[in-house]
């Protein structure tokens, strides 16, 4: 039944009504022309008079419209602000954060990689410290049929086969030399808006550091960040499986 709590939790101190708001603007996804009152409280967990008011405020700043049907569609102030969004972008800002992230997590390289036409290339990388590692200059061309982030790459740009539908059911990808002979990788997908493919994220492993302890310790980072930068990107995380990080000390 709708109430007036959020669905999820809001930021600690974060303003009540301000999250409603947010919250009913957040309803609105890319396949919604428009949304009927009904259609809010469904999504939004509110009571109707709670929505009718913020809308209406949401209405006089240009963020919804209220159309002849009653219903209610995204205003003109929104795709502004997607506007100033978009010219500001700038995909390195979040990545490498991330991969930053990753290297410290785990004490290894980490990539992204995007698919060009039939090769991938490695858009941001992030070194790992130590002396041992995956040597591959940033930008650089690699195959799409071997290495981790190829096969996430070719996965989940919808290639045939019972391998990829493994790989699109765990949601990541484990390679054991089949790009070069000592080195592995572990390597899961990043989606941007509309669930579109937007790269791979990927740990590169030297072979005489990646025994099984090492990828059961360094799955969950790979995941949870990938889906932190789904999430970053536009995307829906929800799809990323759950699991527990092994310590370093089990490591």
């Amino acid at each position: 039944m709708p109430g007036d709590r959020p669905r999820t939790a809001g930021a600690a101190g974060g303003v009540a009504a301000v999250e409603r708001a947010l919250a009913i603007l957040d309803a609105f996804s890319e396949q919604d022309r428009s949304l009927a009152l009904a259609d809010l409280a469904a999504r939004t967990g509110y009571y109707k008079s709670t929505i009718l008011r913020l809308s209406a405020t949401l209405e006089s700043r240009g963020y919804l419209t209220r159309l002849a049907d009653r219903s209610w569609r995204l205003g003109p102030a929104a795709s502004r602000l997607g506007a100033v969004y978009q010219a500001a972008f700038d995909m390195g800002d979040i990545v490498e954060p991330v991969l930053q992230a990753v290297v410290r997590e785990t004490g290894e390289t980490a990539a992204f990689h995007v698919r060009e036409g039939n090769v991938r290339v490695s858009l941001y990388r992030v070194e790992s410290p130590q002396r041992i590692r995956d040597h591959v200059r940033q930008g650089e061309h690699l195959p799409l049929e071997r290495g981790a982030g190829g096969k996430v790459l070719l996965a989940f740009s919808g290639a045939k086969g019972a391998e990829f539908d493994r790989i699109r059911k765990r949601m990541i990808y484990v390679s054991l030399g089949d790009r070069i002979a000592d080195l592995g990788g572990i390597s899961a997908p990043v989606f941007g808006l509309g669930g579109r493919l937007a790269g791979a994220l990927t740990v590169s492993v030297p072979l005489s550091r990646f025994d099984q302890r090492a990828v059961a310790r360094f799955e969950p980072v790979v995941l949870s960040h990938a889906a932190a930068l789904t999430r970053a990107l536009g995307g829906d995380p929800a799809a990323y499986p759950k699991r527990k990080t092994a310590s370093r000390a089990a490591a």
